[in-house]
């Protein structure tokens, strides 16, 4: 079991390697090889992602892996983000993000209803972790709720996952028997 343990830890700090990356090139905009592996070896330090010895082994071997994987681009002398790269980039921040709560309820519920075919279950799979982790509450298999609006991230989830039309967002004035939802959210 400690083997699988390590391997799980292994892959995850490779891929906030990974992210911090992207995001670095994406700040810069395009950056050279003896720019980048400073500024990101500088954040796996700070984060305690790998040890001193390999960072700069380490970051060149991810940069050439998404290099490969078509997210980076690299002409010999500096690395630019492709808008595969940029694409892969949002979804790696939306994985964490959490929606802004205004300090005041405008007593309307954002619904969200999706009706995503088979064949991209990966996508949908993808979406209900997304609407778990940013604090939705599932009222069916495929509607979700939220006080707040939510309409931006929505926005940007049909475009990122190419789901425009399979998903739509209402925004409704009464849920049926929502005492519950409203103590879900602490809006009572």
């Amino acid at each position: 079991m400690e083997k699988l343990e390590e391997s799980s830890r292994r892959k995850a700090r490779y891929g906030e390697i990974q992210k911090l990356i992207l995001e670095t090139v994406k700040l810069a905009g395009i950056l050279t090889v003896g720019v980048m592996a400073p500024n990101v070896i500088k954040a796996t330090d700070k984060l305690g992602l790998i040890s001193n010895a390999r960072q700069d082994e380490i970051v060149r071997s991810s940069a050439s892996k998404l290099v490969r994987k078509g997210l980076l681009k690299f002409n010999g002398k500096y690395y630019e983000l492709t808008s595969e790269g940029e694409k892969k980039l949002r979804q790696l921040e939306l994985r964490g993000y959490k929606f802004d709560r205004p300090k005041k309820w405008d007593r309307k519920w954002r619904v969200i209803i999706f009706d995503i075919p088979e064949k991209k279950k990966k996508v949908r799979e993808q979406i209900r972790v997304l609407f778990k982790v940013a604090g939705l509450s599932r009222l069916q298999d495929s509607v979700w709720v939220y006080p707040y609006d939510c309409e931006d991230i929505i926005g940007l989830l049909k475009t990122d996952f190419g789901v425009s039309k399979n998903i739509l967002y209402l925004i409704v004035d009464e849920i049926e028997n929502d005492k519950y939802l409203r103590e879900e959210f602490n809006l009572i």
